[in-house]
């Protein structure tokens, strides 16, 4: 047996996901992290509570995990699916720990996850970050839905009313598609320093409709996500929740051959954005994000 610990596995996308590696993994105890409680199968799968955008019970939920598998309670940690993430009509939401809560809940409550338990992961072991291709910030990836994203130092990143237009939904599109571009940063510092055997990846599961991602969002843009844009997963364009969340726990699961660090869009492995690829960056946002969570900062 052994240990995946998850996020966002309670609806969406991560539903389907969490079905598929309970299902195609007899050998996966799977460790959820949410505010609601999972419907799997409960003999494999055990719920810690946490909101996500309270780094303190993030890092309450991670020393829960850690402690635990120390303590035998658990099989060894070989996996990890940060599937979580959020999006608001506004760059102006705070988190409880008063840091912009797009930022907070898509990359600095991963880094804490990932930074709590890095230790415990046995090889070989498969880490996996849902990210998004508004990262791009082109025509082509977002279908003018998404402004580009507008990288700035990560503490100026975690204060709300960052961007241009904050207070309207372009502005929370923005913080979206800039949180994801650091999904990226951070996954391309943890494939650093993690040890040899234990992988550290990026998803892209494409435009999903339907989900409960724009749970935040006015009326209207709700029904264009649950209601129009679900007509367009007949065509390239969309991504179903079903479809993605296979692609997820197939890659979770080890099913796409992938390098460490890679960034896997659906199925396959590809370059993510030139902008993407930044060691200072990286190396900028893993120093700040111990800052902003409390870690001491540490070579």
């Amino acid at each position: 047996m052994h240990t995946i610990v998850m996020t966002g596995a309670t609806r969406g996308i991560g539903r389907f996901a969490a079905a598929r590696i309970l299902r195609e993994d007899p050998e996966a105890h799977l460790v959820v992290i949410s505010r609601g409680t999972p419907d799997d199968d409960r003999t494999r799968v055990s719920h810690v509570a946490a909101d996500l955008g309270s780094l303190a019970e993030v890092r309450a939920a991670a020393s829960d995990v850690a402690r635990r598998l120390d303590d035998g309670e658990l099989p060894p940690l070989r996996g990890f699916v940060g599937n979580a993430g959020i999006q608001y009509t506004n760059a102006r939401t705070k988190g409880a720990d008063g840091y912009e809560a797009t930022f907070t809940v898509n990359v600095l409550a991963n880094h804490v996850l990932l930074r709590t338990l890095m230790d415990r992961f046995v090889a070989p072991a498969r880490l996996v970050i849902t990210t998004s291709d508004t990262h791009f910030g082109d025509f082509a990836h977002t279908l003018g839905l998404v402004p580009a994203p507008r990288w700035q130092a990560p503490e100026a990143l975690a204060r709300t009313g960052a961007f241009p237009a904050s207070d309207r939904p372009s502005g929370g599109r923005r913080a979206y598609s800039t949180s994801k571009l650091g999904t990226i940063y951070l996954a391309h510092e943890y494939a650093r320093r993690l040890p040899a055997g234990v992988d550290v990846l990026t998803f892209n599961p494409g435009l999903v409709p339907a989900t409960g991602l724009a749970r935040d969002a006015d009326a209207v843009s709700r029904f264009v996500m649950r209601r129009v844009l679900p007509v367009l997963n007949l065509t390239p364009l969309t991504n179903s929740a079903s479809v993605a969340g296979r692609q997820l726990a197939d890659v979770a699961l080890g099913r796409v051959a992938a390098p460490t660090g890679s960034y896997v869009n659906r199925t396959r492995v590809g370059p993510s954005s030139d902008k993407s690829y930044d060691a200072g960056r990286e190396r900028e946002l893993w120093d700040a994000a111990d800052r902003l969570a409390g870690f001491s900062v540490r070579a």
